[in-house]
């Protein structure tokens, strides 16, 4: 086991209280209901710990994963993991700081959710602070609707705007630019959803950085829930789902092939399941 400095275990307990604050108001939703109130009961986050061994044979750490199955939610997963070690020498070519001294630490918190309403947009929000001989603050969040609202994408892209104002008004601009180009599928020659913001190697001053990316997942905490009540008692038809399935492939796509967190995890020994549960509980590519 390693000691973890005060900066690093400040960031760890952040995501850990971020994954409770999260899972608690997805359950909260849960119980509000939605149009498929029947298919199934108020969904409950599920939690698995996991180890990571290192190459070494030494300790890596871990994480826990949470998955919650229900009637709002077909699949919603909400991950918090802290993991270190030495990357192989081929990767650490590619990890800002890693190239003269391999060793690295991680820790952050990933999600995931699926509804199961199609009118109700899918979403993904990472945070992250990583040390190498360097150190910095990364993530992001985007909105993913199978069917498209403009009234709930300017919610959001307003919602994350005034955060990223609060904190300096170069950052939404900026990073909403970054996260055009990172959520962007080459062989479908389209972006992933309607946006969101996504920034990494956020190394300026640690306390301003660390506060940021708090705010990234209380703004998304604040905006989130909100587009779900709006939409989640809402009929919708059998076309409808066949689009969310039809979309939900090429969410897949994207995160197998291009998703930087998932190379990261199968990198560095993470937990398999933890790393691939981005992937929807159902999808179609025909």
């Amino acid at each position: 086991m390693i000691t973890l400095d005060d900066r690093q275990l400040a960031a760890q307990t952040w995501f850990r209280t971020l994954r409770d604050d999260i899972c608690s108001a997805l359950e909260t939703l849960e119980d509000e209901g939605g149009s498929d109130a029947d298919a199934a009961p108020a969904g409950r986050f599920e939690r698995t710990a996991w180890d990571r061994p290192d190459p070494s044979g030494a300790h890596g750490g871990g994480g826990v994963m949470s998955v919650l199955k229900g009637r709002v939610f077909e699949k919603a997963g909400v991950n918090i993991s802290t993991v270190h070690g030495t990357f192989s020498p081929e990767f650490a070519k590619q990890i800002n700081g890693a190239g003269e001294d391999p060793r690295f630490f991680a820790t952050g918190i990933s999600l995931v959710l699926h509804p199961r309403n199609p009118l109700v947009p899918a979403v993904h929000l990472n945070t992250r602070y990583l040390v190498t001989t360097k150190a910095w603050f990364g993530g992001g969040t985007d909105l993913n609707p199978a069917i498209p609202d403009d009234a709930q994408t300017i919610a959001f892209h307003e919602a994350l705007a005034a955060m990223c104002d609060s904190h300096d008004p170069a950052h939404y601009p900026a990073f909403k630019k970054w996260a055009e180009e990172y959520f962007w599928v080459p062989h479908r020659n389209r972006h992933r959803g309607v946006g969101g913001i996504f920034y990494d190697h956020l190394d300026t001053d640690w306390d301003r950085d660390f506060a940021f990316t708090r705010d990234v997942g209380r703004s998304f905490l604040d905006v989130y829930p909100r587009l779900v009540r709006e939409k989640m008692h809402l009929s919708y038809t059998a076309e409808q789902r066949l689009a969310q399935l039809r979309y939900r492939g090429l969410y897949a796509e994207f995160n197998l092939v291009y998703d930087r967190g998932t190379t990261f995890g199968l990198k560095t020994g993470g937990n398999v399941e933890a790393i691939l549960m981005s992937l929807p509980p159902e999808a179609r590519w025909d």
